[in-house]
């Protein structure tokens, strides 16, 4: 217990998914967290917290829009006092076609949540972390960050630009005692999995049958994301920036 006891966290796309579940992590290990999401689920999760003992707010903030994204950093700064942890998790997936199928639209709706989100989220929690005199944000990134597969490239390619936006913004702020690491999960049960299995050919039990081969360990639980998240954002990894952690359950070690 108390891993980040007295920081303050701001994690985004936090009212489901592995959002709520890095959120009910860092308030249960002592973070006050600010709860984002773009829906009014994130109050939900912070009456979890509150119940279980914890410090909450919740703000809905659309992370690609960057004067909301500005006032509501503001917000989070004016009432807990400072910012000392940033978890850019909030994302969606977007289209499932072939790149020569995919709709400009759908593309450049995707990228503007999934890309310029943890950009302005970025951009615009780099001043309290300055405050604080130190500070970790932690990228969403995902084992599609990594390596290809033959499916949704609007969201890998995305991924792909979150991952080494994380390591440029590492050296730009690491003099700063300002760490930025990525997360970078394998098949987990989340909402935005179930959702994108049931629009693949043979739906949800299918996808699930087919991960359970591609992932020696199986399927993955939001906790398993979320402790990776936790090491981040704690002290413990102080010596760590610009990097992937990756929790995927053996599927890039084949």
């Amino acid at each position: 217990m108390g891993r980040v006891q007295g920081k303050v966290a701001i994690v985004t796309g936090a009212g489901s998914g592995l959002g709520r579940a890095i959120s009910l992590m860092l308030a249960r290990e002592g973070a006050q967290v600010a709860v984002l999401d773009i829906s009014d689920s994130g109050a939900d999760v912070v009456r979890e917290i509150e119940q279980a003992g914890g410090t909450a707010r919740f703000w809905i903030a659309d992370v690609s829009n960057e004067e909301a994204i500005a006032s509501t950093f503001r917000g989070v700064h004016e009432h807990f006092g400072q910012v000392d942890v940033l978890v850019n998790n909030a994302g969606i997936l977007g289209p499932q076609e072939a790149t020569d199928s995919v709709q400009l639209k759908d593309w450049e709706k995707l990228f503007k949540i999934n890309v310029t989100g943890p950009f302005l989220c970025t951009k615009h929690a780099i001043p309290y972390l300055r405050q604080s005199g130190r500070g970790s944000i932690v990228n969403m990134c995902s084992i599609y960050g990594l390596t290809g597969s033959a499916d949704s490239p609007a969201y890998h390619s995305a991924k792909g630009a979150v991952r080494m936006m994380t390591k440029t913004d590492a050296i730009i702020y690491a003099g700063e005692n300002i760490r930025v690491n990525a997360v970078c999960p394998g098949t987990i049960l989340t909402p935005i999995n179930v959702e994108k299995a049931k629009l693949m050919p043979g739906g949800l039990e299918k996808y699930l049958a087919d991960m359970k081969v591609l992932h020696p360990l199986g399927i993955g639980e939001p906790d398993d994301i979320a402790y990776a998240v936790l090491y981040l954002a704690s002290d413990e990894s102080k010596f760590m920036t610009g990097s992937e952690l990756v929790v995927d359950g053996g599927y890039t070690a084949q």
